[in-house]
């Protein structure tokens, strides 16, 4: 009975992963049919299985390479397709004002690729975790933006629909143009080589994690005073304060 129930104990994190999949296919089947702000929640729910399945990984030491790959495949759906959908029904939005069957759509060339921009981030994104998966560097940061954080920014959006307090913004963020600069932005950010500093800390001493207090302090003013828009904002924060701390030469 005891291997049994190791090996039963060994699965659950697996299992966690697996849920972090089936929220970010909930969250792309909701976003194809223009449902975004349940879209928008599904990706942070995955966000939670995410962190959930290695903190359990740790705590039961129940590292597997099975478990890494699919952590991987995982992040791809619910943090690659699903903000890809959003991005797509977005963009469908901000062209003909309504989301449609895909073969209904009536469009010329230029309004398909842009449409088809919104592919960018599963395949930049998969990218991203792929150079990771084989990465034995073992560095102490990011190397470019992590792609759950690339998922928030999108659920983000969805989610702000819910909460349409500042219309102007809405109106200027949610243009094609705007979507599709933030559309290849992000899939970039996922790829470059920038060093960006991980949240998670070794110990809780300032000196080795000033920055990460930093940032931490700004992430909460901006949503205590903008709430859903404060995620959004908090997303560019941590892009630009790793953009000063590399351009300063700070070491993480």
């Amino acid at each position: 009975m005891i291997p049994i129930f190791k090996k039963i104990i060994a699965q659950i994190p697996n299992f966690i992963t697996s849920l972090n999949i089936v929220m970010g296919t909930l969250a792309t089947f909701f976003a194809i049919d223009g449902h975004l702000i349940w879209a928008g929640v599904f990706i942070c729910m995955a966000s939670i299985f995410d962190f959930l399945d290695g903190f359990t990984a740790r705590l039961l030491n129940a590292y597997s390479e099975v478990g890494k790959q699919l952590d991987s495949l995982a992040d791809v759906v619910s943090f690659g397709i699903a903000p890809g959908a959003i991005l797509f029904t977005l963009l469908e939005f901000s062209l003909f004002g309504k989301n449609q069957l895909i073969y209904e759509i009536s469009a010329n060339w230029y309004q398909w690729l842009i449409l088809f921009s919104a592919f960018l981030i599963p395949v930049f994104g998969a990218i991203r975790l792929a150079r990771f998966n084989v990465d034995t560097s073992d560095e102490p940061f990011f190397r470019g933006l992590p792609i759950p954080v690339n998922g928030l920014f999108w659920a983000s959006l969805g989610l702000m629909l819910e909460l349409p307090k500042y219309q102007e913004v809405l109106q200027v963020l949610y243009s094609t143009k705007n979507l599709l600069m933030m559309g290849i932005f992000f899939s970039g950010m996922m790829v470059i080589p920038l060093p960006m500093f991980s949240l998670k800390p070794k110990s809780f001493r300032w000196n080795e994690n000033w920055y990460r207090y930093i940032f931490l302090i700004i992430a909460l003013l901006l949503i205590a005073v903008f709430n859903i828009y404060g995620m959004v904002l908090t997303i560019f924060a941590y892009i630009i304060l790793n953009v000063l701390f590399y351009l300063l030469k700070v070491r993480f």
